[in-house]
């Protein structure tokens, strides 16, 4: 029978299938984390009150990324390599949404609207990190090896996202509600697409480790 727990239960209890899916999340939190980190040292003066809790929200993501990091170690793996197409930060920047990572690279602080796009972005993809996290703590949060982990970081993503509606909130008080309506649309719509794709990624390649059917993996895909 095809349920979250048993499928939850297939990917962590086989090593190299645990070891890609740790490896997949480590890099996108770490992603995350140096993303949040040079926006916050770039945020304009108008906004310097928010980039405390920018750096917060980036020191967190580097903080799951060394929980995943950790988890494999526990079991004596070691990261491997992410696939290309299973890459949802990369292809994230790649479809347009978000400051671009050579804009992050550069010295020159960021505009007003530069922060309007971010936190409409982070609203957007911490919106999918927290619906992620409550999936695995509800069905994998009281396994003894992964579920400490899995309820840490589950809070954490809340209170990312609750920031992110924060703030927002705030902006568009002050004037910028039409750019953050549209902000959100346009990074909404564009991360279904990309979320779906990864996720298929991700279920072709551990398909592939785990011996299932093609009908399984498009099953689960969809």
């Amino acid at each position: 029978m095809l349920s979250p727990r048993s499928i939850l239960d297939e990917i962590f209890d086989n090593d190299e299938a645990f070891q890609l899916f740790c490896s997949i999340a480590a890099s996108d939190e770490s992603q995350g984390g140096w993303e949040n980190g040079r926006i916050a040292a770039l945020v304009p003066q108008a906004e310097r009150d928010l980039a405390p809790k920018i750096a917060r929200h980036g020191a967190d993501e580097d903080k799951h990324g060394r929980i995943f990091t950790a988890l494999l170690r526990k079991r004596g793996l070691q990261p491997v390599d992410v696939p290309a197409d299973t890459d949802y930060t990369v292809r994230l920047e790649h479809a347009g949404i978000g400051l671009a990572h050579a804009r992050l690279r550069q010295e020159q602080p960021l505009t007003e609207r530069d922060i309007v796009v971010y936190l409409a972005h982070s609203r957007v993809t911490e919106q999918r990190a927290s619906e992620q996290m409550r999936t695995l703590r509800k069905y994998a949060g009281s396994r003894p090896d992964v579920g400490r982990a899995i309820r840490m970081i589950s809070a954490d993503e809340d209170n990312h996202l609750a920031y992110c509606n924060e703030e927002l909130l705030r902006l568009a008080a002050a004037g910028h509600e039409d750019v953050i309506r549209r902000e959100l649309r346009e990074t909404a719509m564009a991360e279904i697409a990309v979320y779906r794709d990864v996720t298929t990624a991700v279920m072709v390649h551990l398909g592939r480790i785990l011996g299932w059917s093609r009908s399984k993996v498009a099953v689960l895909a969809a």
